[in-house]
């Protein structure tokens, strides 16, 4: 019975509503939906349901803002100083934004207040820099000086997903709002909690009204995602989620020549080959697909393990899952919390019965014992599954991991890429050269060697094939919000060709 013990955070809100030009608005016509809480499946809150009225009327402030406010005029000192005062607020609350994360999508609060901390970092990380920022001269000694000229493009549309929603929200409002771009942005309608505390925090910091805009609601079509991917006046999406979204998202903007970037799903090898550190291994990749509820585009939910060490690392493996605590989200000691939404429930549950079908169990399987109702799934293991199951293929998006044998170096890769997505890898083995030439040839955007997922804010995230269109984080995410204007300085005499007057252009020729 301990999943119904979850109780409400303080501060919990009476309704959510759109956030535009400063101030809370209910929607054009009124309409709500109901935010369930993953703990009892049951009603919390009500929240604004935007259409395309709402993202009209967001859109215009945030262009008027562009346009007249001083935001995209200010040095990029100052609007640092604004973004590092964003960080500290979000430090100083990291506490009540983790508990309203965790009753909002069934996070292990531990979990979520680490989130709430990388929030905090990656304003801190681009408030730097964007006021680091070297953009390239070249010269042409005594006729010409060629410098590039940055500028913010407008209206950036922002939507985000629920499995950190959050943390990921910050990891697209930073490098927007410090390279000096007003936003609107759609958090998941699974999730809005924690987005309605952006407002608050962004008005004590000290950004202009107008800058940032919020509007909650679906994505389908004449609602508020779709109404923003298609709106001309918003020039940039950044979308994260699933790579159907993505496709959709991808055709509706392709009228408008939208710059965009997406990061999309995932079905991530771990390889664990023969000579590696099999504990740090087992360790890494226990971690890697169960925590945040397994909800995580980067999880490594296909592991496949060199033959000689296979049959140890299946026991060991399946046995540690099954000490992976199953608990109520606000409970500090759970490691696996509910998931996010009973229809995302149901999906993952006959993902887990298409593995009886196709696999051998050993761990998990259903709902864990003593929770009854909520969104609980056990850390569920299959082994011996074969390249072309469906739980070998397909993104399942929960606590559940599919373990495959194999043989050469050859046949790891070969499986490592047989799937349409490309995000993350993870290589396990104590051979420099071999993991090494492994990770330049799996089809993944980013590779991890003997290491779990440890970002470095510096470096490109993001995939290939079905798990992306671009990359952000570091310079990459300032070269995408912002323009890059060649100018061109002439220093020397002007060496024009003369059109219409044929005898002075041989004449110069000749000179």
């Amino acid at each position: 019975m301990a999943a119904l013990q979850e109780t409400k955070p303080e501060n919990l809100p009476d309704s959510i509503r759109h956030y535009i030009n400063g101030e809370w608005v209910d929607s054009v016509d009124g309409d709500t939906f109901e935010v369930l809480n993953p703990v009892t499946n049951k009603p919390y809150i009500k929240a604004a349901s935007g259409k395309k009225a709402d993202i009209e009327a967001a859109v215009a402030a945030a262009k008027k803002a562009f346009d007249e406010g001083p935001w995209p005029k200010m040095l990029p000192r100052e609007r640092s100083r604004v973004l590092h005062e964003i960080a500290d607020i979000v430090e100083s609350r990291g506490g009540q934004l983790a508990a309203m994360e965790s009753y909002d999508s069934g996070l292990p609060i531990t979990q979520a207040l680490g989130q709430a901390r990388r929030a905090a970092e990656n304003f801190r990380f681009f408030a730097d820099l964007t006021v680091a920022q070297i953009d390239d001269a070249y010269k042409v000694p005594g006729r010409q000086v060629n410098y590039v000229n940055r500028k913010p493009i407008g209206v950036a549309g922002l939507i985000t997903p629920w499995n950190t929603p959050f943390m990921l929200e910050s990891w697209k409002l930073g490098p927007a709002l410090a390279t000096g771009n007003t936003v609107v942005l759609k958090p998941a309608e699974f999730t809005p909690l924690s987005a309605s505390l952006w407002p608050g925090i962004f008005e004590e910091a000290g950004v202009p009204a107008g800058v940032f805009n919020l509007v909650n609601g679906y994505g389908e079509e004449g609602y508020a995602g779709d109404s923003l991917v298609k709106h001309p006046d918003v020039p940039l999406i950044s979308f994260t989620g699933e790579s159907r979204t993505g496709q959709i998202i991808f055709g509706n903007a392709a009228p408008f020549l939208k710059g965009l970037s997406m990061e999309l799903g995932g079905k991530s090898p771990a390889v664990v080959f023969d000579d590696a550190d099999l504990e740090g291994a087992i360790n890494a990749t226990i971690f890697g697909v169960f925590s945040l509820n397994g909800e995580r585009c980067t999880a490594g939910s296909r592991i496949l393990v060199q033959r000689g060490i296979y049959d140890e690392f299946v026991e060991r493996y399946a046995a540690q899952a099954k000490r992976v605590k199953v608990g109520p989200p606000s409970d500090p000691s759970t490691e696996v919390g509910a998931l996010v939404h009973p229809e995302h429930y149901e999906k993952v549950m006959s993902y887990v019965e298409i593995g009886k079908q196709e696999a051998r169990l050993v761990a998990g399987g259903g709902r864990p014992e003593g929770f009854e109702t909520g969104n609980y799934v056990a850390p569920t293991v299959f082994v011996d599954v074969k390249p072309d199951a469906r739980i070998f293929q397909e993104e399942i998006f929960g606590p559940v991991v599919a373990i495959t044998p194999f043989d050469t170096e050859e046949e790891a890769l070969e499986l490592a890429n047989n799937t349409r997505y490309g995000l993350a890898a993870y290589i396990w083995t104590s051979d420099l050269k071999r993991a090494h030439n492994f990770a330049q040839n799996v089809e993944a955007g980013m590779v991890w060697l003997n290491s779990n997922n440890v970002r470095d804010l510096r470096t490109p995230f993001g995939g290939v094939k079905a798990s992306g269109l671009g990359h952000e984080g570091g310079y990459r995410s300032i070269d995408f919000y912002t323009d890059q204007q060649a100018v061109h300085i002439n220093l020397g005499e002007v060496h024009n060709p003369v059109f219409g007057k044929q005898e002075d252009a041989v004449e110069k020729m000749d000179a």
